[in-house]
């Protein structure tokens, strides 16, 4: 089959590899229909996630139609359309039992790695290296599934693949980072990133309660999306002081919350620190550049929370503590536990009570894979998200594409 590979920093190719098998009998093997590019493979493209090997098979935001299913597995059957979430969990550890599904204890064949890194092991995930299981991504024309009795979720006929297909990472990750928030009604919110994450942080935001919603963004397109999304306030990064113009907002309280939907490679500023941390991540001297991290805890109030669900990947530096205790903020975290959030998330969407698919700028073939990492890391030709289809002929412009170029 054909599939997207990794072969160094910068080098991924569309290249012929073997085909998916039915390796335990709660896996299935589903052809892949849709699957997208995430901020977070930009991570690998870019060359910053250990343990990746020449030849890993990317891609954990997937979808499809099972073809083929384990002699285990009494969920699925052959021709149902599914979800694959990008967490594997085995839906019966202590983790998985409460609802912490990307805990998982049993999922991750190279946990010792992990906990050498981390000082334990999140779950396996498809397509993001040997320290989460080395499992192969969904950036294919088939994948298989482990424990495929848990994660998929069927979805109605009546829903393309473009509206569901995002709940497989990007929706749940964005509900979590505004659940985690606790709104009550009216707060005031502030958002870093206005990428695909960020977006939908911005729409559950709005659907959850909050007022005010402060999006902190530079890229025109990205601005222009956060605004038809519900963000009332909009502050240019490059333009101006983030926090002056939070605190000026807040009446110089502060948010009640802040999220940091950005993660590790944070785009520079003109603040010291963020040319500091580039500089030190590009001499090896740190594995992180947690500039928002920073700025979200200055911005927010005290005994605000903090929800981080940007990517960070080893040990951050000159992160101000002592603002966060000193001042009583609470930090809230994960990889998503996306089976916790899909069956509340996907009768959203069926409902029509949040829009996923205008956050689509490019949908092309899986053979324009390798040019369109480029596309979406370098932020060209108005590129906020790429959905890629096996089997599809020739790209697709979409009305959101059309809009950014405008």
């Amino acid at each position: 089959m054909k599939a997207l590979a990794w072969h160094g920093k910068g080098d991924i190719r569309c290249e012929e590899v073997p085909d998916p098998k039915i390796e335990h009998p709660r896996d299935a093997i589903i052809k892949v229909t849709a699957c997208a590019i995430c901020g977070s493979d930009l991570h690998i493209y870019g060359g910053i996630i250990p343990q990746m090997k020449s030849g890993d098979v990317l891609g954990h935001e997937n979808m499809g139609e099972v073809v083929e299913v384990g002699s285990e597995n009494k969920k699925l059957k052959v021709g149902d359309r599914v979800v694959v979430p990008f967490t594997i969990s085995c839906g019966e550890c202590f983790f998985c039992k409460n609802g912490f599904f990307s805990g998982c204890e049993r999922t991750n064949p190279d946990h010792k790695k992990a906990s050498l890194l981390w000082g334990n092991s999140p779950a396996g995930l498809f397509g993001y290296s040997h320290l989460t299981g080395g499992y192969a991504g969904g950036q294919a024309e088939y994948l298989r599934v482990p424990y495929a009795d848990v994660g998929p979720i069927k979805v109605p006929d009546s829903l393309s693949d473009e509206e569901v297909l995002f709940l497989s990472d990007i929706f749940p990750t964005g509900y979590m980072a505004a659940d985690f928030c606790e709104f009550k009604g009216g707060e005031t919110v502030a958002i870093w990133g206005g990428g695909p994450v960020g977006q939908f942080a911005i729409r559950s935001a709005k659907l959850l309660g909050a007022e005010r919603i402060i999006s902190i963004e530079t890229v025109p397109e990205r601005i222009a999306l956060a605004k038809k999304s519900g963000a009332t306030d909009v502050i240019d990064f490059m333009a101006e002081d983030v926090y002056d113009r939070i605190m000026e907002l807040t009446h110089g309280r502060g948010a009640d919350a802040c999220i940091d939907a950005v993660g590790t490679e944070a785009e520079p500023s003109a603040s010291l620190d963020s040319r500091w941390d580039r500089i030190k991540v590009a001499t090896f001297m740190g594995t992180d550049r947690p500039h928002v991290l920073r700025q979200a805890i200055h911005c927010c109030r005290n005994f605000g929370i903090v929800s981080c669900v940007g990517v960070y990947g080893g040990f951050l530096d000159k992160i101000p503590m002592g603002s966060a205790i000193n001042r009583g903020l609470t930090f809230r975290m994960a990889q998503t536990p996306v089976q916790r959030y899909l069956p509340k998330l996907l009768k959203l969407v069926e409902e029509g009570k949040i829009q996923t698919s205008d956050i689509i700028t490019h949908i092309a073939p899986l053979e324009k894979g390798p040019e369109l990492y480029k596309t979406f890391r370098d932020k060209q030709d108005g590129c906020i998200k790429v959905v890629l289809k096996p089997g599809l002929k020739e790209m697709k412009t979409t009305a959101t594409r059309e809009l950014a170029n405008a």
